[in-house]
């Protein structure tokens, strides 16, 4: 169980982390490019990332599991934080699929047709997306410590 933990740690910093750094270093950090040069950089940056959660994310839904049955020995055995870090890790994993099948194929498509003016307004709904699973990403982590060293 001790891999199927680290497992499910590097999982979630890897998609959190990769979150967080889009969000508040790549983002502002590319204000200073023009607009097509800007949405080239954000639509090679997120394809290489999406890639990365899309690993990621059955990563930590499959070892969330195998912890929640092999370790606890299902739900009742878990205290609030576990049910807690389930629900949010399952509505990131639906914003995830949200976001990738609907504003990331818009922007994809839009910069692959040269529309630069759609490609900018997939990206901020990717943008707005990305920062609602931060936000939530963030919210499981510090649950997931509290509830394990906090009560």
């Amino acid at each position: 169980m001790t891999l199927v933990y680290v497992l499910h740690l590097l999982a979630a910093v890897l998609w959190v982390g990769g979150m967080a750094f889009s969000i508040l270093a790549l983002r502002p950090s590319l204000a200073t490019l023009p607009g097509p040069q800007r949405l080239a950089v954000l639509g090679g940056t997120y394809r290489r990332f999406f890639l990365v959660v899309w690993h990621a994310m059955p990563v930590m839904l499959a070892s969330g599991y195998a912890l929640l049955f092999g370790w606890y020995g299902g739900f009742a055995g878990t205290g609030w934080h576990v049910h807690t870090m389930h629900l949010t890790g399952l509505i990131m994993s639906a914003l995830f699929l949200a976001l990738f099948f609907g504003p990331w194929n818009a922007m994809r498509a839009a910069l692959g047709a040269g529309q630069d003016a759609e490609a900018a307004a997939a990206a901020d709904k990717v943008r707005r997306l990305v920062t609602i699973n931060l936000a939530i990403g963030l919210f499981t982590v510090a649950v997931a410590g509290w509830g394990r060293f906090g009560g």
